[in-house]
């Protein structure tokens, strides 16, 4: 499959595997949480069993699959592993359906839905077991994104989905030969073959090797233009331009990437002539709010569904009068129970019912509120008065604002440390969202000692505080440029 995505990749991960990148915490959380789900997917099947042989003793996985498909006294199999024509697979899932040699082959994923990377891996499976005279039945077992967890016991018929494959991986076998006989070849080769950067250095999945394909570029590079298309970089490419400061004057673009491009150019900042009437509606109190969630794939709490986000921690500082201190009030669970009634009581307590919410991109913490509204009774007025008092800084910014530091992007990492001076997320413990989550899961569920979780707690109320705390700074200079 890595082959499938990119031949360098395939040749770099049998050859040169020192190469790749560890899996940060956050990568290492999806590895754990996918192999969850498939622990609990096979709980779908009782009686059935697993094949537990290491990844390195693959014939003593393959003899032992062997003696399970003999015995029709066990109606499933667990990392059934087989080989054929020098490609070997472990299957998920191997169901004994009724009559004959009939199987129903199983892939598991963690996703709320079949998507188009997963039908070549239920193919390359179904190519070997028919190849060894195998009848399946290719099929994709996925999560229920409408399944909601009663909060007592799972309802796995319900949580899970099984798609029938069939006639996705239909499309697929006449052309799977020859793919593995080209990836034969290529490792067969002394280097590694020349694969272009690209889209498939990002997806389906973030290649462990993209640093070796992708070196660094520099600050003035086409590719810094905001929300710049595939089709425009290609553009820029034939015609031999690479620094943003040589595209023609008559290239097109939009408004935005032209300012990203005078902005470049001058070595100076951009602010809209439409700030000072965008922010004229921002009148004390005003209050500056960031949520940190944690979404899981098997849901937690009663009333959730499966990638539901459990919010866990909240940052709220507050400006009572123009040009006063701000004051800061916060909240992290610091337990496993549920988080969600203590986080949405106190944050009501502290946000009251007068005076514009600033957030960045409002769509998630908005989201995040009709969530807790619907799973908490009697919460519903107090969550849509705090809906409308939101007031989302990001279009703001996208509109009315451009320094060549954001290198394209507006997200509050980027923008914070270009327009407000000393102010910057780096080198701090929690620097991102995703790795809050992480970290506060470890906290709380983790083997940690009370040093440990001290710091992880300190980590986690300083990465928020920073959030709402840089919103605040950010206006501050907002308004010095409002013209």
């Amino acid at each position: 499959m890595a082959g499938w995505q990119c031949l360098k990749r395939l040749y770099l991960r049998v050859h040169e595997p020192e190469l790749a990148a560890e899996a940060d915490e956050v990568t290492q959380a999806i590895i754990d949480q996918g192999a969850e789900v498939g622990r609990l997917a096979r709980e779908v099947f009782p009686g059935g069993a697993l094949i537990e042989a290491r990844h390195f003793e693959p014939d003593k996985a393959i003899a032992r699959t062997s003696t399970l498909v003999a015995d029709s006294t066990v109606p499933a199999i667990f990392e059934a592993t087989f080989s054929y024509d020098d490609v070997l697979i472990r299957v998920d899932i191997l169901e004994r359906l009724p009559k004959g040699n009939r199987w129903k082959l199983i892939e598991v994923k963690s996703t709320t839905r079949v998507k188009d990377y997963h039908s070549p891996e239920v193919a390359l499976q179904r190519f070997v077991l028919e190849g060894l005279g195998f009848q399946v039945v290719p099929c994709l077992m996925h999560l229920n994104r409408d399944y909601v967890y009663d909060g007592r016991r799972y309802e796995l018929e319900k949580l899970f989905t099984i798609e029938d494959l069939t006639k996705e991986t239909d499309a697929l076998r006449k052309d799977l030969p020859t793919l593995i006989r080209e990836q034969f070849e290529m490792l067969g080769k002394d280097e590694a073959p020349e694969v272009k950067p690209g889209a498939q250095c990002e997806a389906p999945i973030l290649c462990e090797f993209f640093k070796v394909c992708n070196k660094p570029l520099p600050v003035d590079h086409v590719t810094m233009l905001p929300r710049i298309s595939a089709t425009k970089l290609a553009s820029l490419t034939e015609l031999g331009v690479t620094s943003i400061r040589d595209i023609p004057s008559g290239f097109s673009l939009t408004e935005a990437q032209k300012r990203a491009c005078q902005c470049v150019r001058s070595g100076e900042p951009w602010f809209g002539k439409g700030l000072k009437k965008a922010l004229s509606e921002l009148e004390c109190p005003l209050y500056f709010m960031d949520f940190e969630t944690l979404g899981l794939a098997i849901p937690r709490f009663a009333g959730m569904r499966p990638y539901d986000p459990i919010p866990f921690q909240w940052s709220v500082h507050v400006q009572e009068k123009p040009g006063t201190e701000l004051d800061h009030l916060e909240f992290l669970a610091m337990d496993s129970s549920d988080p969600r009634p203590a986080f949405l009581k106190e944050l009501c307590e502290v946000l009251g019912k007068k005076g514009k919410i600033v957030v960045y991109n409002q769509g998630f913490e908005s989201g995040v509120l009709s969530n807790l509204a619907r799973w908490i009774p009697g919460y519903e007025s107090a969550v849509e008065n705090i809906q409308g008092r939101l007031w989302d800084l990001l279009p703001v910014v996208r509109s009315q604002t451009y320094h060549a530091k954001f290198q394209g992007s507006y997200s509050l990492k980027s923008v914070v440390p270009a327009l407000v001076p000393g102010m910057t997320y780096e080198g701090m413990d929690v620097a991102e969202g995703e790795q809050a989550g992480v970290v506060w899961e470890t906290m709380i569920h983790g083997e940690l000692d009370e040093s440990e979780k001290k710091k992880a707690r300190e980590a986690l109320l300083a990465y928020c505080r920073q959030d709402t705390l840089a919103m605040a700074r950010l206006l501050e200079v907002l308004r010095e440029h409002a013209a």
